[in-house]
């Protein structure tokens, strides 16, 4: 760990949370046939994953998952000052009228969030879009706010919410970081 980190979260915690969120999503969502888990690439594209992985463990019926890029559709790619990569969006099928809960891990400033309710209606129209993050770190600069929150903390200008996973390589944890924050 680097000195400038502080460990908000690790594995056992960060487990835990997701269980709560499996709780919470489930019990709002009792027609699972109509439910779509939506990860925004990349870290909430895992997180939808393990998600829908403990609602399957739990119900009878397998929960279809999918995974959103929203590369083109932010406001900042042309001011990037790298060639932004642009990944590919996998849908279980239609979206039309299904119940999607769209899945990130860290909400900040909302444009994110836009950017991908912007990418999500380009696949259809769905019933409802409910809106599911691991952090909510405050700092709205669009009048976006979660369904389902793991985590709500405030932090200041100075630090930043870095989210890492297995799968990403690295362990499970949540770590508060000096620097300026991901502006998301």
């Amino acid at each position: 760990m680097k000195s400038n980190q502080n460990l908000d979260m690790g594995a056992s915690e960060l487990n835990q949370t997701l269980e709560r969120l499996t709780d919470e999503i489930m019990a709002n969502h009792q027609n699972q046939e109509a439910l779509v888990l939506v990860g925004i690439r990349t870290g909430g594209a895992f997180l939808a994953q393990r998600l829908a992985a403990n609602i399957t463990r739990r119900s009878t019926r397998a929960v279809r998952v999918g995974v959103l890029d929203i590369t083109l559709y932010r406001d900042d790619w042309t001011q990037l000052s790298h060639k932004p990569l642009v990944g590919k969006t996998e849908l279980p099928g239609s979206i039309d009228d299904q119940e999607v809960v769209l899945v990130d891990d860290v909400l900040f400033t909302g444009r994110t969030i836009r950017a991908a309710l912007d990418a999500l209606i380009d696949y259809g129209r769905p019933r409802r879009i409910e809106l599911a993050v691991l952090v909510d770190r405050g700092g709205r600069e669009l009048p976006i706010q979660p369904d389902y929150v793991g985590r709500a903390m405030a932090l200041p200008s100075g630090q930043r919410v870095n989210v890492y996973l297995t799968e990403m390589g690295r362990p499970d944890e949540v770590a508060i970081e000096l620097g300026p924050p991901a502006r998301s």
